[in-house]
């Protein structure tokens, strides 16, 4: 059963204004997070997205062309928060950080669902824009590797902009 008690993420040590010296550099490297039956089966349900290749073991293997059930692409990328939170890449001076959205996403291999499979994230900093109000957009590489794969299964650039403390208020 998987954990539904919220979090309150804990920050890194880095200040929002140490991201720019980051820019072209691996930030980190997450820590490894299964993904079973059950995490796709509860992300197809709550995104209406119930194909059989997601949600039906049995006949994934008997009609599907990858001997099992397949992890939604978007599952994969919808882990990002907590890949971010893993390494604790949240400012230690940042009230909180807005998903901006994507400027990239590639799905590159199935990522075929089973009791073994797990994903982790190489993420790097790609550039950094100072916003104002003393915000800071951050764009990413994020690489997601499969245990055993040599290939990522996944590339996104994903953009946050990070809310100094006392500055939540400003547009």
């Amino acid at each position: 059963m998987m954990n539904t008690e919220p979090t309150d993420p804990q920050p890194g040590e880095l200040a929002i204004a140490d991201y720019p010296e980051l820019a072209g550099r691996e930030f980190a490297v997450s820590d490894w997070v299964a993904i079973d039956q059950e995490r796709v089966t509860m992300f197809g349900v709550a995104t209406e997205h119930r194909h059989w290749l997601h949600l039906d073991p049995e006949r994934a293997v008997r009609d599907g062309p990858y001997g099992g059930t397949l992890a939604h692409g978007f599952l994969v990328t919808s882990l990002l928060s907590h890949f971010m939170d893993n390494v604790r890449m949240r400012p230690c001076d940042a009230a909180f950080g807005l998903n901006y959205g994507y400027d990239r996403v590639r799905y590159l291999a199935p990522l075929v669902t089973g009791p073994q499979t797990r994903i982790r994230d190489r993420i790097s900093i790609m550039e950094t824009t100072w916003r104002p109000g003393g915000r800071l957009m951050v764009k990413t590489a994020n690489h997601f590797e499969q245990d055993g794969n040599p290939d990522p299964i996944a590339y996104a650039e994903w953009l946050i902009l990070w809310v100094p403390k006392g500055g939540e208020g400003q547009r």
